[in-house]
């Protein structure tokens, strides 16, 4: 038995938008037990590609069958099966339908070993704090140099979302996302994750965002970090979504 629970939640609020495009889930798996998954997406000018995401998450998870010792890679696979399948189906739908459907994502999965494995495909975030200091954090650091790579200039790459061509999203029929993927074990009491849209992180720093999650449970946090962003946003802000997940003491027997 692990030596934490859980405390999660997840959040939304449609900004001063005329619609919600964000989507988000906690997820649990009947072939894993102990396992959670979270995953948060946010659909470009629809919502109809962050709800493929989320029905594909459900469907790979619900397949996925737990290990009982750690399995990082197993953890990290499962993740990237979801990116590609769910980039897949919306290839195939915009064939199907003539309308696209692009979402970015952002994932995370944890173990009842102590593990935890995230990826992320655009600008959706993950944070990952111990005691409301962050010690990790999602970006485009690895997807700039993938494009240097393959041998797009340096500037070309950091203004890489000027470019509709460059766009690194799910459903994108003319570029595979690139996914970026990170782990971390053990887990430990004080240790705590935040997914988010950019309604959410781009009114904050690393360090408000780990002091309201340190502080509060997940949703006085949610509510707290909504109405700041509100406020900041002054009245321009968009979709805000997040999921919250805090690992506690586990109370006595």
């Amino acid at each position: 038995m692990s030596q934490f629970k859980i405390e999660a939640g997840t959040a939304q609020h449609i900004g001063n938008q005329p619609q919600q495009n964000d989507r988000v889930a906690l997820m649990t798996s009947p072939r894993a037990p102990g396992y959670v998954l979270a995953i948060l997406s946010d659909g470009l000018n629809s919502a109809a590609g962050a709800e493929q995401v989320l029905h594909t998450a459900k469907q790979v998870f619900d397949q996925y069958k737990g290990s009982d010792q750690a399995d990082l890679p197993r953890m990290e696979q499962l993740l990237r099966d979801i990116v590609h399948e769910a980039h897949m189906v919306m290839c195939m739908n915009a064939v199907a339908t003539k309308t696209d459907a692009h979402a970015s994502f952002v994932g995370l999965v944890m173990s009842p070993h102590g593990e935890a494995a995230w990826a992320h495909v655009g600008d959706t975030r993950l944070y990952r704090f111990a005691s409301g200091a962050c010690l990790d954090r999602t970006g485009d650091a690895e997807y700039i140099a993938h494009l240097v790579a393959d041998r797009l200039p340096v500037e070309a790459a950091r203004n890489h979302r000027h470019s509709k061509l460059l766009i690194n999203l799910l459903g994108n029929s003319r570029k595979e996302p690139f996914v970026t993927v990170a782990s971390h074990a053990p887990l430990a009491v004080g240790d705590s994750f935040l997914l988010c849209s950019d309604g959410l992180w781009h009114f904050f720093t690393d360090t408000e965002l780990g002091a309201a999650i340190d502080r509060k449970a997940p949703r006085a946090a949610s509510e707290r970090l909504i109405e700041k962003a509100a406020e900041r946003s002054q009245g321009k802000g968009g979709n805000c979504s997040m999921a919250i997940i805090k690992l506690v003491d586990r109370l006595p027997a």
